[in-house]
């Protein structure tokens, strides 16, 4: 189950659901990156792009490639800084139910590898939509299912 559970993280890093996340500053936030000191403003907005944030290549290495080992023990780069990993958002507006879309999707994916063997069809993987509102796949993607032979 680890390795799935890694799996999902990684496509959600991969290809988050959101474009952007916005929140406005409660109070003057003193932020430090790349070197330099700033401020943001109480009132101003702050947008946050996960597509953007968990491809850098300080925080994941490689990060434009699949790799779900780098959310395992010893590894571990989701935890390198915080809001690193932004798959379900983060902090006090992260989505509430994270946990019951992981053991929702877990449940479906483990019943579907214990009785059908998946083909894809599809040439390639279809081109991600980022003109949705929730990034999801333009075009279709085939696969086959043969069931499995019981013994």
């Amino acid at each position: 189950m680890p390795l799935l559970h890694n799996s999902m993280k990684e496509a959600l890093r991969l290809c988050p659901p959101l474009i952007l996340l916005i929140r406005q500053a409660l109070k003057d936030v003193k932020v430090h990156a790349a070197g330099k000191d700033y401020t943001i403003p109480e009132g101003d907005m702050v947008l946050i792009s996960p597509s953007v944030g968990m491809r850098i290549p300080e925080v994941f290495a490689k990060p434009d490639e699949f790799d779900p080992d780098r959310f395992g023990p010893g590894r571990e780069e989701d935890k390198s800084s915080p809001f690193a990993y932004m798959g379900f958002g983060g902090g006090m507006h992260s989505c509430m139910g994270q946990n019951f879309a992981f053991v929702q999707v877990k449940t479906i994916l483990s019943v579907l590898f214990r009785e059908f063997e998946l083909e894809m069809v599809s040439k390639t993987m279809p081109e991600i939509d980022y003109e949705a509102m929730v990034v999801g796949p333009k075009g279709n993607c085939q696969v086959k299912y043969n069931r499995r032979k019981r013994s």
